[in-house]
């Protein structure tokens, strides 16, 4: 079965607006502007970088922890809620 895309198109005259936008526009692509971080924003960097290697290995460290039956009922919990997300509501 082909893999299907979960993005939505945009709309034609959404994009057709933002082309002539980028094509009129004399200012930075907005992709540009976004990698550069702002130079104060309120942070720690030494902080920042420790919650970031926390965040990286967290999940691995907390599977690593759990009994193989907490994995599973974890799993089987993920599971239900997402197909209880794509359900019809026909309850109603």
């Amino acid at each position: 079965m082909p893999k299907r895309s979960r993005k939505k198109r945009p709309d034609i005259s959404e994009l057709a607006a933002d082309i002539v936008d980028q094509a009129t526009s004399e200012d930075e692509p907005e992709d540009e502007q976004a990698e550069e971080p702002e130079a104060d924003d309120g942070k720690n960097p030494a902080a920042v970088a420790l919650g970031r290697l926390g965040g990286l290995k967290g999940g691995k460290a907390r599977a690593k922890r759990l009994t193989k039956k907490q994995r599973s009922e974890a799993a089987r919990k993920a599971a239900q809620a997402r197909w209880a997300k794509n359900k019809p509501k026909d309850d109603e």
